[in-house]
């Protein structure tokens, strides 16, 4: 009997262990990824504000669907999407931005690219209001727009290889998964679990993450300059 296929593996891997994408193997930027690198500064910095400051500060600078929705506190669509709510959810968020951003920050130039993070950004709280417009519940954190960075990813270098640690229990070994497997199989989970949470007592926030991931696949196109990143030769 066929043994399972390659989607099917990567699809069942990611539910019932950790992987976790590390760098992109096929290709290298020509030039070092400032914005990237500044962003994740950034969300480090707010994240040691917001250790300091508790509760207060989270409930001062996160989305609040129901303030959006009646025009109060417009500023925290921006300062929401650098913050997180615990160690996991920031070195989570931080590690996925770190494995695809450099390639797209070299394929849109760094001022399309901070300007596609933040848009990605306030699409992403935008699909969350939609989905739960009444909600009192903070809303916080990154993987919107890191949503963003995978969805123009997936249209720009599909074919391109993850190098990613494979977590079984306390077994880590590096595989390689091609990205249009890796994303793709991301976006489909986020689509499926769209709904399953609700939103009042708070959880994953899927809508933002949907919202975001389609604003990327659908128009990273018009933010990149044109100019592949160069592959590279060597084998792995």
């Amino acid at each position: 009997m066929a043994g399972p296929s390659p989607l099917a593996w990567v699809a069942g891997t990611l539910v019932r262990m950790g992987v976790i994408p590390l760098t992109d193997v096929s290709r290298r930027p020509s030039r070092v990824p400032l914005v990237t690198g500044s962003i994740i500064a950034v969300n480090v910095m707010v994240f040691l504000l917001e250790l300091n400051g508790g509760e207060a500060f989270v409930k001062a600078w996160s989305v609040i669907p129901a303030d959006i929705v009646a025009g109060r506190h417009l500023v925290t669509l921006l300062t929401s999407m650098f913050m997180h709510g615990s160690w996991s959810h920031i070195l989570g968020n931080m590690v996925f931005l770190w494995a695809f951003g450099p390639e797209i920050e070299d394929a849109m130039g760094r001022g399309r690219y901070l300007g596609f993070y933040l848009l990605g950004g306030f699409a992403a709280s935008a699909a969350q209001i939609v989905a739960s417009p009444g909600s009192t519940v903070p809303n916080l954190g990154a993987s919107g727009a890191i949503a963003a960075v995978m969805g123009a990813f997936l249209v720009t270098y599909p074919r391109d290889r993850i190098r990613s640690l494979l977590i079984i229990v306390i077994f880590i070994r590096v595989t390689y998964i091609p990205a249009a497997m890796l994303i793709g199989v991301w976006f489909l989970l986020q689509f499926l679990n769209l709904g399953a949470v609700a939103q009042q007592t708070g959880g994953v926030a899927y809508a933002a993450h949907v919202g975001g991931f389609v604003f990327g696949a659908v128009l990273a196109r018009l933010f990149e300059r044109g100019e592949p990143v160069a592959e590279l030769t060597a084998g792995y």
